[in-house]
């Protein structure tokens, strides 16, 4: 099995319709359901670019990664590239839905932050206030994504990589989440480490080995006050967590393919992290 695949998990690329060549793409609630007559949205997916939802009417359900959120009106939804999601019952829902790419905020910046956050928020509620400005943000995505398709003389890829951020940017939690520390150099410290982790962790479990890929010490990422080592397992946990759910991989191939030397370490890291055994904690989660 390669990395990042997961076989009871349908793998969705971004694929933007023949006339609309852009790093985004805007549709709505409705035109989802039109699409997805055979109601594929039900099951796991995962997508490896953005989805972003603004639900202006209706009530319905959303499973990020094993947690159920509520949808209502003023909900915000950010599905991040490699989290498995699906769409439990969005039927009376209405409002904007996007699709983007992963390259296309621009970096560095917040957006690329949140963008790269791989434990942000996946839903939240907005006031009144923020809502309709985030609305306005939408639709002016909207009319400016609409005149590109229909007059290519008009399309402005940074353009609408401008007003996807301003978009972003409007819709974020009044307090997103922030490393706890207010020095710039801590701050790139933490998201130089959270690349790395990202495309390592299946491979290195110890946070000296960043801290040498990167040329720090050891102490820097544990000095910076940003839980190095429990960012490095929660990413760990979260993928064996998928594996256990949405394969039938036992215990000793989950181990293999998160880079454990043999079953019986990996089973003693998901019980201590987890607070139950790979097997139990697959009974009670399976297929979620």
């Amino acid at each position: 099995m390669k990395s990042g695949q997961l076989p009871g998990v349908k793998q969705l690329r971004y694929s933007p319709a023949p006339r609309a060549p852009f790093d985004v793409e805007m549709l709505s609630f409705a035109q989802l359901r039109l699409m997805d007559r055979s109601r594929q949205r039900t099951r796991p997916q995962r997508p490896d670019f953005h989805v972003m939802a603004l639900v202006q009417s209706g009530v319905g359900r959303h499973t990020a990664d094993f947690v159920d959120h509520p949808l209502r009106e003023r909900t915000v939804v950010w599905i991040r590239p490699g989290v498995v999601h699906r769409w439990t019952d969005v039927d009376d829902l209405e409002g904007p839905l996007l699709l983007f790419t992963q390259g296309l905020p621009p970096a560095p910046g917040p957006v690329a932050q949140a963008a790269g956050d791989i434990f942000g928020p996946a839903c939240w509620q907005l006031d009144k206030d923020a809502w309709d400005l985030s609305i306005w943000a939408a639709d002016h995505l909207r009319h400016e994504h609409a005149a590109a398709v229909s007059n290519p003389r008009l399309a402005s890829a940074p353009l609408l990589a401008h007003l996807l951020s301003a978009l972003v940017l409007r819709v974020l939690p009044v307090e997103p989440a922030e490393p706890p520390t207010g020095n710039p150099h801590e701050h790139t410290v933490f998201h130089r480490y959270r690349a790395a982790v990202e495309q390592r962790f299946t491979r290195h479990h110890r946070v000296r080995d960043y801290a040498s890929t990167l040329g720090y010490e050891p102490r820097t990422l544990t000095a910076t006050g940003l839980g190095a080592k429990q960012f490095l397992d929660q990413r760990i946990l979260l993928e064996a967590k998928r594996l256990l759910a949405h394969t039938d991989l036992p215990a000793a191939r989950c181990a293999e393919h998160l880079g454990f030397q043999d079953a019986a370490n990996f089973t003693t890291f998901f019980q201590r992290q987890a607070g139950l055994s790979p097997g139990r904690w697959r009974t009670r989660h399976d297929g979620h």
